[in-house]
């Protein structure tokens, strides 16, 4: 539980930060630059402290990114700049717990008590009534429609994601292995990357195409300045997001079930309110107070439950 709520706090840190990196550059530029950042990160520590690709789970870890971080976070990151990283962190982090919790069952046959679904549901409910706005008409409907379908498929990628690192811990567990969360973090990574590069390189070959494929001298010094305002976002968002935010959730989903986790990482939102009210001006009224209490209120009682158990 604690893994998990100081994942929710740097994910908090990372969605403020991916919003200010995906407006500037693009979602497909902004997610492709952290993931290289944290890949980067990961492998030095897997690779010198840790097991670097050793273990029988392998595979699935890299399936596990290739679903949670290369089809989920790219959902995610088209859905920031349509929707604001308060909407945006909202949808995503409560639509993974519920398809964790139904995918979880289904195949790998877990089940939580009454009153740990009930707590996930304060959870939720919490969650909703604090960070839902009511400015809806300020984003074009057609605008809202996308960014909201994006956040589906980011929620049902990241949790299907979330519960193959659950079954590659079982894997391991079977084999008689054990590794580190940075490790483990690490082979995720490996199977993340290759998706954002793919949406990437056929990005920049398309606008590449368009002007002739020449590199002018103009073109590269925007290319400059531009890096010289963005590289302290996107560092910010790979170190807090996917280097140590992932690593704290692989650290959880090793003994933890995946919707227990994923509901308290959905806690995100309710740390990001008043950071967003420092960097995007967002008001924190009444309702996003007693909101956050209920959710507290779940918070408490799902850890109180699941110690018991």
């Amino acid at each position: 539980m604690a893994a998990a709520l100081l994942a929710a706090l740097l994910f908090a840190i990372s969605a403020i930060c991916g919003y200010r990196s995906s407006k500037q550059i693009g979602g497909a530029e902004a997610n492709f630059w952290r993931i290289c950042m944290a890949t980067f990160c990961l492998a030095l520590w897997a690779n010198i402290f840790g097991n670097g690709v050793e273990g029988a789970a392998f595979p699935v870890f890299v399936a596990s990114g290739l679903f949670g971080i290369g089809l989920g976070d790219t959902a995610y990151f088209q859905a920031l700049p349509r929707l604001g990283s308060r909407r945006a962190v909202l949808l995503t982090q409560c639509f993974i717990p519920l398809f964790a919790i139904l995918i979880e069952w289904l195949w790998l046959g877990t089940t939580l008590r009454v009153a740990e679904y009930s707590c996930i549901g304060t959870i939720l409910i919490g969650v909703a009534l604090a960070l839902a706005p009511r400015d809806h008409a300020k984003i074009p409907a057609r605008q809202l429609q996308i960014g909201i379908a994006f956040t589906i498929l980011a929620g049902l990628f990241s949790a299907f994601g979330a519960v193959l690192a659950r079954k590659g811990y079982a894997v391991l567990h079977a084999n008689g292995e054990h590794l580190d969360p940075g490790t483990t973090g690490f082979q995720r990574m490996l199977g993340g990357f290759f998706i954002p590069a793919i949406i990437l390189l056929a990005a920049k070959w398309k606008s590449a195409h368009a002007h002739g494929g020449l590199l002018e001298e103009k073109t590269l010094h925007v290319s400059r300045e531009k890096w010289k305002r963005i590289w302290p976002w996107v560092l910010g968002n790979s170190l807090a997001g996917q280097t140590f935010g992932v690593t704290c959730v692989q650290w959880a989903l090793e003994k933890t079930p995946t919707g227990i986790v994923m509901t308290v990482v959905a806690t995100t939102p309710l740390i990001l309110l008043p950071m967003t009210r420092i960097v995007e001006k967002e008001k924190i009224g009444i309702r996003s107070l007693v909101g956050a209490m209920i959710a507290v209120a779940g918070v408490i009682g799902l850890a109180h439950f699941h110690a018991r158990k």
